[in-house]
Parts: C-alpha cells; structure tokens; sequence
C-alpha cells in the first residue's frame, strides 16, 4: 500500500499541545470557539494548548483499477471481476492540500495526543480511519475518539472530556472500510458489466450518439429501483 511521506518537524518545542481533528472545517470552528482557541492559520487554528485542523468529508479513497495496470482504462467483460488481494488508496486531488496539513500535524513532535473528532458514525470513523491506515501517526502519540451528538458547549466539553481510546471503535472502523470496499467492488464491477454489455443498446434507445456508461451502486440502484416501482 502507498504511503504518504513522514513529515516530521523538530523545529517545534515539546509543549505537548493536543490536536483535534473534526470532519468538516465548521465544526473545526465550533471546537476552537468553545475552547477559545483564536490562531488562524492555513488549514488549522492554534494557540498554546490546542491545534485544531479539519477534514473536508473523505480526503483519502480507493484508487480506480487502471492505477493498478493501465490495460483496465478499457472496459473488458474478460478483465471482471476486478478483485485485488490489496487494496490501493490514494489522496483526494481536490483536497491533498488540507490532507497535507492534518498529515502534517499527525507528526509534529509537540503533539503529544490527537483527538478525532469525526462525525459519529460508521461513515465518520471511515473518513479516520483510511487517513490513519494511509499516512499514520506519529509513534508515541496518544489517539482518542470525541463522540458527540451535537455541537453544543456543554457536549463538546463533554466529549473531550469523556473521549474514548481509539482502539474500543476498530471493531466500527473494520465494518467501514469492508462496506467501503462493498461499494467499491459493487460499483466498479456492474458498471463495468452493464456499460459493456447494455452501453449502446441503451445508448440507441435513447437517441444519443454519445456513449454513456450506466451506473451501479449500493445505494443509486436500489432509488432507481424505487423510483421506477412508482412510475409504474
């Protein structure tokens, strides 16, 4: 599996600072207002105690299968299923230079404990997880989970305050990355299949000279589905 390089920086002093890592940059704000943490900077807040960095939704994902060989860029019924014994992931381009910064604070050495302060859920702990399985986090580090079911004052403090080895949710976390997985798997293959084999059928149906590949998945699937029984 890929690996994002170790960024370490001995420039900074021990003051063993916390980090804390939300899903979206509002909640970042919500975290650093109620903790009064004022230091803006580009990607993160920070003052004495505390840095305060953000997600934007996934910033790490699954790679498509022509990065594993080139021959996959062409759609083949002989090439399915695509099941590789390891999966590969890589940074979201739209968003590597906030992963940058989060990978960046995983490894200061004034950092002594990191809170991940995802969404809680299994979807939230995902976004966690495949950052910590991609670029990792510095030894020695302390890693704590925030779950919280709202952004008020009182949960928030609460939350920290409360926050939960990172270990008690690996169990959460395994059952993301498999439905990750699922969904990759589900998504790549029948899209493959029925582009394939339906694609132009399809295509001449519909009038159009252009050539449109159909789309498979766990979840469009089943609302075509529904949307279909009614119209019917």
């Amino acid at each position: 599996m890929k690996q994002a390089k170790n960024d370490n920086n001995s420039t900074y002093s021990k003051t063993h600072k916390k980090l804390i890592i939300t899903e979206k940059p509002s909640v970042a704000q919500e975290f650093a207002r109620i903790l009064g943490v004022s230091g803006r900077n580009d990607g993160y807040i920070e003052n004495s105690d505390y840095v305060i960095t953000w997600c934007v939704g996934h910033l790490v994902e699954m790679v498509y299968p022509e990065v594993y060989d080139e021959k996959y860029k062409k759609w083949k019924l002989e090439d399915l299923p695509f099941l590789p014994k390891e999966y590969k992931y890589d940074v979201i381009p739209a968003v590597s230079k906030q992963y940058d910064v989060v990978h960046k604070m995983l490894h200061r050495e004034d950092i002594d404990t990191v809170y991940w302060a995802g969404d809680a859920g299994k979807e939230g702990q995902t976004i966690e997880e495949n950052i910590r399985m991609y670029g990792g986090v510095r030894e020695g580090m302390k890693e704590l989970r925030v779950w919280i079911d709202s952004q008020t004052e009182e949960e928030i403090k609460r939350g920290i305050r409360e926050a939960k080895p990172m270990s008690d949710y690996a169990n959460l976390g395994k059952s993301g990355i498999m439905r990750t997985i699922e969904d990759y798997a589900m998504g790549i293959n029948f899209s493959r299949a029925m582009s394939v084999k339906y694609g132009n059928l399809l295509n001449d149906a519909a009038g159009t000279r252009s050539y449109t590949a159909i789309a498979v998945g766990r979840v469009m699937t089943c609302v075509l589905g529904m949307v279909v029984i009614r119209e019917r």
